[in-house]
Formats: structure tokens, C-alpha cells, sequence
């Protein structure tokens, strides 16, 4: 039996379903959260609802925007011949954190997984081959898939998809370990995996 009263074990609960977040985490940022100003929490929590309100997949993409197209879609003087293929909207960030990279992006949501039961209907993948169908200036297709055997798999699926097409698919060099994934990675590494990053024959 918990030894909080209600409100608290299910704050820390709901804390600690949170990915990373361990319960002594969750009972830490709990208490942080009562010790608050009341404006405060009422701020903290009105951002939240106020982010699963508003924050959707964007159009073009599939990166998270309050907008119908995102920012880097709608940029003009961004390359919009080159597409870098993601698994999650963290990894958009961390590619742009490298500054070496000014092209549009496409987030996945995922990666296939059959140990998982994640199939290619399961991310986003069809909105990627049917936004290449309807941009013809599209010349590259950066993989940029997270260094896992997931992420190996799904890079290797979609090359063999857009191939047929005659645009390139290049891989990013691993200067990232295996393993490993982008949000992890420092600026400098990211960006020697982009300039690195080499065609899929």
C-alpha cells in the first residue's frame, strides 16, 4: 500500500510512464511540481494541454508543427532537392544542430521492426514515396536512419523502393556507433556523418 495519498502516487505514477523517467525520478519531479508556485504548475500544465492540442504531423513532412506545413518545408531557401530521411522528430533536431545540413527532412515514426510486429504500413513511409511521386526536383534521398538493425533494415527497404525511381539513396557514414541514436549524438560527429554519407548501389 502506498504510503502517498492519491493525488500523489497517481502524479508519480503518471510521471514514471514516462519514457526514461524511474520511479525515485518520478517521486523527484512530483514533489519539484508541489513545491512549485501555483501560477507555475498552472503554466506547466497548460503547456501541455496546450501542445496536444495544437502540435500535429506537418503536411509535407511528418515532423511535429503547430502548422499545416512546418517551418523547414515552408523555408524557400532551403534544398529542396534533397530529402533526409528520419525515424523520429528528435532526430530532425539534432541534424539541424549540425548546421551542415540544408535540405527538407522526412520522419518515419518509427522503423521497421518484425520482431515488434512493425511492418512498413506502420510508419510513414507511403507519404514518403507519394511526396517523391509529386516533387520531381527531388534528386537525393539521405538515409539517415538511427545505427540499429532496425534502422539498417529500414534504410536498405526504402533504397530498394526509390531505386527504380533514379534517384539517389545515400547513406550517412557511421561515424555514429552502432547502436546508438541520432539524439545522442554530439554536433561533430553528426555532422562528419552528413558530409560522409555515401551512395546505395
Amino acid at each position: 500500500m502506498s504510503r502517498y495519498v492519491s493525488s500523489i502516487a497517481k502524479l508519480i505514477s503518471k510521471l514514471g510512464s514516462l519514457p526514461g523517467i524511474g520511479h525515485k525520478t518520478a517521486q523527484r519531479l512530483a514533489f519539484h511540481i508541489l513545491n512549485m508556485d501555483p501560477a507555475a504548475a498552472r503554466a506547466l500544465a497548460e503547456a501541455i494541454i496546450e501542445a496536444k492540442e495544437r502540435v500535429h504531423l506537418c503536411a509535407r513532412c511528418c515532423d511535429l508543427t503547430d502548422r499545416e506545413v512546418c517551418e523547414i518545408c515552408s523555408d524557400e531557401s532551403r534544398d529542396h532537392t534533397k530529402i533526409c530521411v528520419v525515424e523520429s522528430p528528435s532526430d530532425v533536431i539534432a541534424m539541424e544542430r549540425t548546421r551542415e545540413y540544408r535540405g527538407l527532412y522526412h520522419v518515419l515514426h518509427g522503423a521497421i521492426s518484425p520482431m515488434e510486429n512493425i511492418g512498413p504500413e506502420d510508419i510513414h513511409l507511403r507519404d514518403l514515396l507519394q511526396r517523391l511521386q509529386s516533387s520531381p526536383e527531388v534528386d537525393e534521398i539521405i538515409l539517415a536512419n538511427n545505427a540499429t538493425v532496425e534502422g539498417e533494415a529500414t534504410a536498405n527497404y526504402i533504397a530498394r523502393l526509390v531505386r527504380p525511381s533514379g534517384i539517389n539513396c545515400s547513406r550517412i557514414a557511421h561515424g555514429i556507433p552502432f547502436g546508438s541514436s541520432l539524439e545522442y549524438a554530439d554536433e561533430v560527429t553528426l555532422g562528419r556523418a552528413i558530409e560522409g554519407r555515401t551512395l546505395l548501389l
